[in-house]
C-alpha cells in the first residue's frame, strides 16, 4: 500500500511539472504574439542614408496606450556614451542622446501608430511621426515627416531578441 501511495505521489508531482512547463511556454507564446503586434521592445535603428546601425532604442507603452522610444545604446561610431544633442533647439539642447527620448506620444492608428513625433539627433530637427509593424512583428517602418506623410522619410528599424 505504502508503495502505491509514493508512486502515484511521483505521477501526481510530474504531472503537476508538465502543466507548469505548459504554463510557462503557453505564457511566453503569448507575450511573444503581443510583442509581434507591437513596437514595445527593443529595436536596432538603421540609418536610412548609409544601412549602417546607429543605435538601440526601447519603446515602451506608458501604460495608457502611448508608446514612446528612447536611446539605450549607440552603435558604430555613435557608440559614444557622452555625446550630446548640440543641434537640438528644445529643452533636449546639449542633452546627452543616450537615455534620450527621442520618439513620444504614439498611439495606436488602425494598423499602425501615428500622432506622435521624432527626434534626430542628427539635426536637432523634430518630425511628425508615423510607424507600421512587418516581417511579422521583426520590423519596424518609422517614418518621420513635415506636413503630410508623403514628404518624410522612412527607416526600417529591426528588432532585437
Amino acid at each position: 500500500m505504502m508503495h502505491f501511495t509514493q508512486h502515484a505521489r511521483s505521477i501526481a508531482l510530474r504531472t503537476a511539472k508538465q502543466a507548469a512547463l505548459a504554463g510557462l511556454l503557453l505564457g511566453s507564446a503569448v507575450v511573444a504574439m503581443a510583442q509581434a503586434n507591437s513596437p514595445v521592445g527593443t529595436w536596432q535603428t538603421i540609418d536610412d542614408h548609409t544601412g549602417q546601425p546607429k543605435a538601440l532604442v526601447q519603446i515602451s507603452d506608458d501604460g495608457s496606450g502611448v508608446l514612446n522610444g528612447k536611446v539605450i545604446k549607440g552603435l558604430g561610431a555613435n557608440d559614444q556614451p557622452d555625446r550630446r544633442c548640440s543641434a537640438c533647439t528644445d529643452a533636449r539642447k546639449d542633452q546627452l542622446i543616450l537615455g534620450m527620448t527621442i520618439i513620444n506620444d504614439m498611439k495606436k492608428d488602425g494598423d499602425g501608430w501615428d500622432h506622435g513625433q521624432i527626434l534626430d539627433p542628427e539635426n536637432g530637427k523634430v518630425y511628425k511621426c508615423k510607424m507600421h509593424l512587418e516581417e511579422g512583428g521583426n520590423k519596424l517602418v518609422v517614418r518621420g515627416y513635415i506636413g503630410v506623410a508623403l514628404l518624410g522619410r522612412s527607416q526600417t528599424w529591426v528588432r532585437q531578441q
